[in-house]
C-alpha cells in the first residue's frame, strides 16, 4: 500500500463517518493540533533520559492518537466498537496523580519562569504551548458544533495535560539540575 492517495489533493479529506471536509475545516484543524502535539511530545520523549517521565510521555502519546482518532468521528462511530479510542476521567485523575508527585520534587514558584532550560525541559515547555492551542482549538470545535460532538473529558485532559507539561518540564530541569531563570 503506498504512503499517498491522492483523495487529498483537492483540499479535502475524510473523517472516521466517511464524510469528506475541507482541509481547513475546524474538526480536522484540531486533531491536526493534537497530532502536532503528539509529535512534539516525540521530540520530548527522544531528548529524555528519564526513564519515568520517558514512559509517561509515551503513555500519553498514545493516548493523544484516541483523542485525534475522537475527533475526527463525529458520528462516534468508532466509540463503540473501539475502547481505547477515546480518554476516560481516570486518565484525567492520572495525570493529575502525576503532576501531585511531580510537584513535590520542584522547589515552589516564587514567580513566573522562563520556558527553557534543558532539552528536555525545552521541549516538554514547548509541547504545553502547543497542548494549550490544541486546548483551543477543541473548545472552538465544542463550542461551534452540535450539542455533544466532543467528549467534555477532551477539554479536561487537554487542560490538564498542559499542567502536566509544565511540571513535567520544572521536574526535567531540576533533575538534570538545569537552573529556572526567573522573570
Amino acid at each position: 500500500m503506498k504512503i499517498y492517495t491522492k483523495t487529498g489533493d483537492t483540499g479535502d479529506t475524510s473523517l472516521f463517518d466517511k464524510s469528506r471536509v475541507s482541509k481547513a475545516d475546524p474538526r480536522v484543524d484540531a486533531y491536526g493540533e493534537v497530532d502536532e502535539l503528539n509529535a512534539t511530545l516525540g521530540a520530548a520523549a527522544a531528548a529524555c533520559a528519564d526513564a519515568d517521565l520517558h514512559d509517561a510521555l509515551e503513555q500519553i502519546q498514545r493516548q493523544l492518537f484516541a483523542v485525534g482518532a475522537r475527533l475526527a468521528d463525529p458520528s462516534a462511530r468508532i466509540a463503540a466498537r473501539v475502547t481505547k479510542a477515546g480518554v476516560r476521567e481516570e486518565d484525567v485523575e492520572h495525570l493529575e496523580q502525576l503532576i501531585d508527585r511531580l510537584e513535590m520534587e520542584v522547589p515552589p514558584l516564587r514567580r513566573f519562569i522562563l520556558p527553557g532550560g534543558g532539552t528536555t525541559g525545552a521541549w516538554l515547555h514547548m509541547a504545553r504551548t502547543v497542548c494549550r492551542r490544541a486546548e483551543r482549538r477543541v473548545v472552538g470545535l465544542r463550542d461551534d458544533s452540535v450539542e455533544g460532538a466532543v467528549d467534555p473529558v477532551i477539554v479536561r485532559y487537554l487542560n490538564r495535560l498542559s499542567d502536566l507539561l509544565f511540571v513535567m518540564a520544572r521536574a526535567a530541569n531540576h533533575r538534570q539540575n538545569v537552573p529556572e531563570t526567573e522573570w
